[in-house]
């Protein structure tokens, strides 16, 4: 009979998040992994495979338990609120924790080694996938007449996403919330306005429980709180999802090499 675990496994999942998240994971090493969750390398093999299939798991984590925010997004009724909502939640997420600050999708494997090819590509749709819903978002969002007809869905995704990937490297490259604040006001400031709305209307003021006083903590800007005007088939799904089967973290490690 195998040795019963004696180690909590969530526990163990969280411990190796965090150390992917300040280091990366080429940065990461297994002294780094076995030290954080307190259990020797071989309890870490028979519980989640290799430093790979444990980085996967992980980053499912790190999608489900920090990136609600991305899905209340989306949920919201203007393209300027669902943006708003994604940076200022973003700038909370990347500044919360001092000991590993910026994104874990973005530290995990910007470049590295042809060996960690593999995690690269996978981050990279990891966050394709995001600015694909992102412009799905907007494009229904123009149907709609909330964006005006000139205005480019898939660019504004795009411009949506490298502000907040830009904000991760700012946060990890030590830059103020303050600062980081200052940044998204204006992108804000030259969001596209429909055509039949004046200057000024919906789609300029501050979306509710993004003040200065929310961005930077208070009550109302902490992911989980942003009013959920309007649902779509998209509001309830993880980023992950549209990696599904194949791509998705968790069913990666089944097919990648030891």
């Amino acid at each position: 009979m195998g040795r019963q675990r004696t180690f909590d496994v969530e526990e163990v999942l969280e411990a190796a998040l965090r150390v992917f998240w300040r280091k990366g994971y080429e940065g990461a090493s297994y002294a780094d992994l076995v030290e954080a969750a307190g259990v020797e390398r071989p309890a870490l093999y028979s519980a989640f495979g290799n430093k790979e299939a444990l980085f996967f798991k992980a980053l499912a984590r790190y999608d489900e338990r920090y990136l609600d925010y991305f899905p209340e997004a989306l949920a919201l009724p203007t393209a300027r609120e669902v943006t708003s909502h994604h940076l200022h939640s973003a700038l909370e997420l990347n500044t919360r924790f001092p000991d590993r600050t910026g994104c874990m999708g973005i530290n995990g494997a910007v470049a590295g080694s042809d060996e960690t090819e593999p995690v690269r590509r996978a981050l990279a749709e990891f966050r394709a996938a995001g600015q694909e819903r992102l412009r799905d978002r907007f494009e229904r969002a123009k149907a709609e007449g909330d964006l005006p007809d000139s205005a480019n869905p898939g660019s504004l995704a795009a411009f949506v996403m490298t502000m907040a990937q830009g904000i991760a490297i700012q946060a990890k490259a030590g830059a103020s919330r303050e600062t980081l604040e200052e940044v998204i006001e204006q992108a804000l400031a030259s969001w596209p306005v429909a055509d039949d709305l004046p200057t000024g209307g919906a789609l300029a003021r501050e979306p509710e429980g993004f003040g200065q006083d929310a961005a930077l903590g208070g009550a109302t800007g902490k992911p989980g709180t942003a009013r959920k005007a309007r649902t779509h088939k998209s509001a309830g799904e993880s980023v992950l999802d549209p990696l599904s089967q194949a791509e998705k973290p968790g069913r990666r490690n089944a097919r990648a090499p030891n």
